[in-house]
């Protein structure tokens, strides 16, 4: 066991195998869940070796996307109420957003209703600009965001 974890024994999920996608090639390039979904599904818990997909942290199905207003939405469940590591990990989430997609996407990320102790102060920090901006200066949270974000990768 490890110690200090706020969840120190998670239930852990299998991956879901990766869905082949048939588009036509002639479709328009509309982005939907399933395109947000295999974007950020690999990002990894900051307290845990697993994939935010392998803690049930997120689904396909937590994430909308109206291609007409240019809006994606990310609804996340932390593995506990008390979850230290809840800003972090929409942190992670929206700094893969803006890498995977166009900029003219509108993101909202927030915790899903009930699912943490601090649910209004934590959206409130995934979805202002300006702290946002401060989080990503700081050069340690960076690290962190950046260690969940390419560690599965390697």
């Amino acid at each position: 066991m490890t110690l200090g974890l706020i969840n120190a024994n998670p239930v852990v999920h299998a991956k879901r195998e990766r869905v082949a996608r048939t588009d036509d090639p002639h479709a328009d390039d509309a982005v939907d869940p399933l395109d947000v979904f295999d974007s950020v599904r690999d990002i990894r818990d900051p307290e845990h070796p697993y994939s935010l997909e392998q803690l049930s942290v997120l689904s396909e199905e937590s994430i909308t996307v109206d291609e007409k207003l240019g809006r994606i939405q990310i609804t996340f469940t932390p593995t506990v109420q008390h979850c230290s590591m809840a800003a972090v990990i929409g942190l992670c989430l929206r700094v893969k957003l803006m890498q995977s997609f166009p900029p003219h996407f509108k993101v909202d990320i927030n915790v899903s209703p009930g699912s943490h102790a601090e649910e209004e102060s934590v959206n409130k920090q995934l979805n202002d600009k300006e702290r946002v901006a401060a989080a990503l200066e700081n050069p340690n949270l960076r690290q962190l965001v950046e260690e969940c974000l390419y560690s599965s990768e390697l």
